[in-house]
């Protein structure tokens, strides 16, 4: 028995079905009720039953068949993480070969970080979007649901706005307002890394 002949078996037993969504949807709202402190201090059993059962709301459905067409959760889940993965990975080639060529950016205090984040917000909306069947076009449909040209396109953007943000010069006056917003967006995103 070879390694994939292991991964078809476990996935034969549930893998991508059960176990997989199970762990990813507990383990955020885990994490969530944990840092938020919803329900107070030291209160991880708490935590743990709330996120035990919403996982398992979502997941049971999915295998007793409960959602209706077009609404179920998990195939949602499964067909969108690995085109947010794609944008993730594109996203860090596209750095790297910034940064090959010797240009840094720590990302404090421009217009780049707020760029990123509603760039990101974008890509997710389109890509859950998508899994879900929100928009009605099939070619839209059809290339947001291909890693390899959400990967083109998040590749290609990111360099845009890089290239943009290395090139610009600081005392411009065009697009102050727009650099501003960018730049308060970027700020009050920074407060979650906090």
């Amino acid at each position: 028995m070879d390694f994939k002949d292991v991964i078809i078996a476990m996935n034969d037993m549930g893998l991508m079905d059960v176990l997989l969504p199970f762990t990813l949807i507990f383990a955020i709202i885990f994490a969530i009720l944990s840092n938020i402190n919803l329900f107070g201090k030291d209160k991880k059993n708490i935590n743990i039953v709330v996120a035990l059962v919403m996982a398992l709301v979502v997941v049971i459905p999915h295998v007793t068949g409960g959602y209706p067409p077009g609404a179920d959760v998990v195939q949602i889940i499964n067909t969108a993480l690995p085109n947010v993965t794609a944008v993730i990975v594109a996203v860090i080639m596209v750095l790297l070969l910034i940064g090959a060529w010797g240009l840094r950016y720590n990302g404090e205090g421009s217009s780049l970080r707020g760029a990123i984040v509603i760039f990101s917000i974008a890509a997710i909306i389109i890509i859950f979007g998508s899994s879900a069947g929100w928009f009605g076009s099939a070619a839209f449909s059809i290339a947001a649901s291909n890693p390899e040209t959400v990967a083109i396109i998040v590749a290609l953007l990111v360099f845009g706005v890089i290239v943009w943000a290395i090139t610009s010069e600081p005392n411009q006056n065009r697009g102050d307002a727009f650099k501003k917003m960018w730049d308060d967006m970027g700020n009050s995103f920074s407060h979650f890394n906090k």
